[in-house]
């Protein structure tokens, strides 16, 4: 058995991993894991066209991660009931594949600094494979407190001692050695469309009756300052069209709006560029990466340190949009 990274469970293969890459999957094989339910009722829970979970289900089938469990069929009419199988499988462990291969698996925040960082470093160290699970910045801890990631990435500001991710690590992971690594300092605001035709001008536009908005995923970063945001300025998430609608990343926001599903949402400047759309900015902040004591000496973990610190990427983050590399590469134990 291959000594990479043996502390965490094996699976049979990447498949499964690129699988639950999809956030929409992962909260489908949860759901299932809880009691059987047909595609409809999914849907129905999630807010979803059933053509689309449909399309989740059968990738969790390839995979053999759910299973058909039971047809009802009533004055003609037949209904499919899926459920997770293996009920022991409840995403408490996770999940590198038999392979020797070398893997590093990231559970966190949607950051586009790292999704160059995964595309550059793979280019220089094809033996390496970096899978990424964008599930938001706290379940990003939780899954590290869970042993379900090697690393994670967090944005999440504290006001009370005005900090960003040190106490919700020291919170979330109390008993552990963890180091924080500084991977960007980035721009966010509000998104919206090509020459802003419904003149959006701040935060306060959100509750307009003739916007409609896009929101982050519960957990992330960008999320729980929104909500924090709202409570200072009084206005209740109810006021707000969309409030209940979510998406996983920052593209996600960005893709929204350009498709006319929405008006404006919060996301990277870095993220309307790319969308060719337009920006109003409203907050920088620290994107940190997560690594747990027992990760940190990992060979390709520290390659991907190493290569963080080189010129070429702080080049690379500099492309972005909004992007700033300043303390990049900085490593804090926290």
């Amino acid at each position: 058995m291959p000594t990479h990274m043996n502390k965490i469970e094996r699976l049979d293969s990447f498949d499964q991993i690129n699988t639950l890459s999809d956030p929409k999957r992962l909260v489908i094989l949860q759901m299932l894991m809880e009691h059987p339910r047909t595609v409809s009722q999914i849907g129905r829970e999630l807010g979803e066209y059933p053509a689309g979970i449909r399309y989740h289900i059968q990738k969790l089938e390839q995979v053999r991660m759910v299973e058909l469990s039971e047809v009802k069929i009533s004055a003609g009419y037949s209904e499919k009931y899926y459920s997770a199988k293996g009920r022991a499988f409840l995403l408490q462990r996770m999940i590198l594949p038999s392979s020797d291969q070398k893997s590093i698996i990231f559970m966190g925040s949607h950051d586009l600094a790292f999704e160059k960082l995964t595309a550059d470093f793979e280019k220089i160290n094809s033996e390496t494979k970096i899978l990424s699970m964008p599930v938001g910045s706290l379940d990003g801890l939780v899954a590290l407190r869970q042993g379900m990631a090697h690393l994670s990435g967090c944005h999440l500001y504290d006001s009370e001692t005005s900090l960003y991710n040190q106490p919700y690590i020291k919170h979330i992971l109390p008993d552990k050695q963890i180091k924080m690594i500084t991977l960007a300092h980035r721009t966010q605001g509000l998104i919206v469309k090509r020459g802003n035709p419904k003149q959006v001008s701040g935060l306060q536009d959100v509750a307009r009756q003739d916007i409609t908005f896009i929101n982050r995923n519960r957990g992330s970063g960008t999320r729980i300052w929104f909500d924090n945001k709202l409570k200072e300025i009084r206005i209740k998430p109810e006021m707000i069209i969309g409030y209940t609608k979510e998406v996983n990343s920052h593209t996600g926001v960005a893709q929204a709006i350009k498709l006319g599903t929405a008006d404006t949402g919060i996301g990277l400047i870095a993220a309307a560029v790319v969308a060719k759309l337009d920006f109003i900015p409203l907050f920088e902040e620290q994107y940190d990466l997560v690594i747990p004591g027992e990760q940190i000496e990992d060979p390709a973990i520290r390659e991907m340190l190493d290569y963080i610190s080189t010129a070429r990427f702080r080049q690379s983050i500099n492309s972005l949009e909004g992007y700033g590399s300043e303390k990049t590469g900085e490593i804090l134990d926290v």
